[in-house]
């Protein structure tokens, strides 16, 4: 378990090459800034945020193996906000195809710019409510606190597909949202312990959801 910045950055070099490593450190001053003209992140986890937001995201690059077909299709990251974990995973990973929805227009300037600094020309920025996003078929689907559970696959069942992987960071209420869907959405989900907090978890599943 992560228990101080140290540990999360060295987490992150463990996935990542010196060069990544070193956009993510150029990437965090920029969020610094960012942070004041607007309000992404609260302040106080800038001070953790090897933790709070790097190590967070890629996490989750753990729960999909290389060379799978999964990694290689579309990753949609849903209410990408800030950057995470969507924009974080396309830096850690350039030669992944990101899609990045997100439907507030400062955002999505933000994330456009720090995809231009970065030449991140596999991240696709998607100005636009969810609902209005064109159907497309995706490998794996990420989103942090985007929505509950129930609306969130809702909204989302329509870009999945029976290999489709689905990557939730959920905080502390994960389990208790998972135990209130209907057999099915149970059957599909786990939930694996985050590395960065004791008391959250990933949600990690597979396939299409049954909705009714």
């Amino acid at each position: 378990m992560i228990e101080i910045e140290e540990q999360a950055r060295a987490f992150c070099a463990e996935r990542c090459d010196s060069a990544v490593m070193e956009r993510l450190e150029q990437f965090i001053p920029m969020l610094a800034a960012e942070n004041q003209q607007q309000n992404l992140v609260s302040k106080p986890s800038l001070e953790m945020v090897w933790t709070r937001h790097i190590a967070d995201s890629l996490q989750l690059l753990d729960h999909v193996p290389r060379g799978t077909p999964e990694e290689a299709a579309v990753w949609l990251d849903l209410g990408t906000g800030a950057g995470f974990p969507g924009l974080a995973l396309a830096i850690a990973r350039p030669d992944l195809s990101m899609m990045l929805v997100e439907s507030r227009k400062r955002r999505v300037e933000w994330l456009e710019r720090v995809c231009t600094e970065f030449g991140l020309s596999k991240c696709r920025v998607i100005g636009s409510r969810l609902e209005s996003v064109e159907t497309c078929e995706v490998g794996v689907i990420t989103a942090r606190a985007f929505a509950p559970l129930g609306k969130l696959l809702e909204l989302s069942a329509r870009f999945s597909t029976r290999s489709t992987t689905w990557l939730l960071p959920k905080g502390r209420k994960g389990a208790i949202e998972l135990s209130e869907q209907p057999a099915a959405i149970r059957a599909m989900f786990h939930v694996e312990q985050s590395a960065t907090d004791p008391s959250a978890g990933i949600l990690v599943g597979k396939g299409r959801p049954a909705l009714t």
